[in-house]
């Protein structure tokens, strides 16, 4: 639901592989950002002996640093991101809680909403950290129901901001600020207003956040709310299938660590590997892929690309040390980086290519496929290949190799060879991957890899299509192209040619 009705953003980028996503930096409004708002305390320093006075070892301090955790590290990673956002809070009357309204006024991209409640311990916990590891974290924390009349309070705050912003993301730390009642009437009123919601959850009753459009539980958190083991792939999506089924949120993205992610939504179920190069404090993760994911569904992505934009964030935060946060500019150099990844690993022989979408087509997706020449790639090209992966979720593009082009089209062609032929195809975003042919005609390599939709230009009519009978036979379909007059290799090469000799005559 989020991906229709989220409006579309500022800065579009590519998602590697997939479809184009945007990313806005000022987007189409804040998000709210409700939740457990805490201190990160970090104590620095050294071990180097065991004290006289028991087995334990003797920490020297060399340095203390304290920053927002909790809801407040979501929203470190929001205002990282480039995102305004709206905060709404509960902190006690203490110095802790102080200590957080004074780091809140240092964001300047945050607004903060946050009640003050006396006699309540706001939540610190400690971390006292040696040679770049933890060796213990002591918790101070009030851990109960805030009261109705500051739940109240919270809730007019939070609806308040409402209207303004894209997205609403609740951050749920079990401290008693997220209630049923509270959650229900910022869900409903987010739902009224076609707002994304989305919930980093906590606790094993989840039908607190029906009605919500994502939830992220860790693997150990959906076992915990569905009692049933997700030791494998498979447990895991039956798992986040049955708490979609129970609860009415609409989505279920499940991270699992260095196994990556699994989404769980209507459109099916996809697995997205983990984008860590090292790991070396996952820390805060979770609040990363909670902010990465708001900022996605509020700039328009769908599910899916949201969810692989928070697979690429989780995956340059875990590298840092702490309750850490990912910049605009990280994530775009990640995107980047596996974007460069993607390109080469898109090219692939034969068996290979029939490996790849049969994997595809257990894991539910659309294969599309295209084939051509391409010998000099034009706007008809592209438009032709938007067209062909608007209608599925994998696009195969099947190229003529050197030897078929010069059958069909005659001496002097290709222009360009195979290999550079496939590299410029395999750098567009549409593309999913490319896969050559010797033959004449793809019919061979159609009966091979199956596809769901096969694409051919206008130029063709359907009773001619080569391979219609095989994708229709299985219940796929046939798509032709709308055509984008005006571009034509053959004219190209052509006009070229014509060119040089009237400059060898001239």
């Amino acid at each position: 639901r989020a991906g229709d009705r989220a409006r579309p953003g500022t800065l579009a980028v590519s998602i590697p592989g997939e479809t184009m996503g945007r990313i806005g930096r000022t987007g189409n409004g804040p998000i709210l950002c409700v939740g457990d708002v805490m201190l990160d305390r970090f104590v620095d320093g050294d071990v180097e002996r065991i004290s006289p006075e028991g087995p334990i070892p003797v920490f020297r301090i060399s340095g203390e640093r304290c920053m927002l955790g909790g809801a407040g590290n979501v929203v470190r990673n929001l205002a990282a991101l480039g995102a305004e956002t709206r905060f709404a809070g509960v902190v006690g009357d203490d110095e802790t809680g102080r200590e957080i309204l004074r780091l809140l006024a240092d964001e300047e991209a945050v607004v903060p909403d946050i009640v003050v409640v006396g006699g309540r311990d706001t939540t610190i916990k400690t971390r006292f950290v040696a040679a770049g590891q933890q060796m213990l974290r002591a918790d101070r924390e009030t851990v109960a129901s805030v009261a109705p009349d500051i739940a109240r309070r919270l809730c007019s705050a939070a609806l308040a901001h409402l209207p303004e912003c894209a997205a609403v993301l609740f951050s749920d730390y079990g401290k008693g600020v997220l209630g049923r009642r509270l959650i229900a009437e910022i869900t409903q009123a987010a739902g009224a207003l076609g707002k994304p919601v989305i919930v980093d959850p906590k606790g094993s009753d989840y039908s607190i956040y029906r009605g919500a459009d994502l939830a992220t539980p860790n693997r150990r958190e959906l076992s915990e709310a569905t009692r049933m083991a997700v030791g494998d792939e498979e447990g895991i999506v039956a798992a986040a299938q049955v708490l979609r089924r129970d609860t009415g949120i609409a989505a279920i993205l499940v991270t699992r660590g260095a196994e990556g992610m699994t989404l769980v939504d209507a459109d099916g179920t996809r697995h997205f590997p983990a984008e860590a190069r090292e790991v070396f404090d996952v820390s805060g993760a979770g609040d990363t892929v909670a902010a990465a994911l708001a900022v996605g569904l509020s700039c328009g992505m769908d599910m899916a690309d949201a969810a692989r934009l928070a697979n690429a964030a989780a995956g340059v935060v875990v590298a840092k040390a702490g309750t850490a946060t990912v910049t605009y500019g990280e994530l775009m150099q990640a995107l980047h980086r596996i974007d460069l990844l993607a390109g080469t690993g898109k090219i692939l022989d034969r068996d290979a290519a029939a490996a790849r979408t049969a994997s595809w087509r257990r894991r539910g997706f659309r294969v599309g496929f295209a084939n051509g020449c391409f010998d000099l790639l034009h706007p008809g090209h592209v438009a032709l290949l938007a067209q062909a992966r608007a209608a599925c979720d994998r696009l195969v593009v099947a190229v003529n190799t050197d030897a078929s082009v010069a059958r069909l089209k005659g001496p002097g062609r290709p222009v360009h060879a195979l290999e550079a032929r496939q590299t410029v195809l395999a750098s567009l975003a549409t593309v999913d991957m490319v896969v050559p042919f010797g033959e004449d005609t793809p019919l061979a390599l159609i009966g091979e890899l199956l596809p769901d939709v096969l694409v051919k230009g206008a130029d063709h009519a359907p009773g001619t299509v080569v391979g219609a009978d095989l994708v229709t036979g299985r219940g796929g379909r046939l798509l032709i192209a709308d055509h984008i007059g005006g571009h034509s290799t053959t004219a190209t090469v052509a006009r070229i040619a014509d060119g040089e000799r009237r400059h060898r005559t001239g």
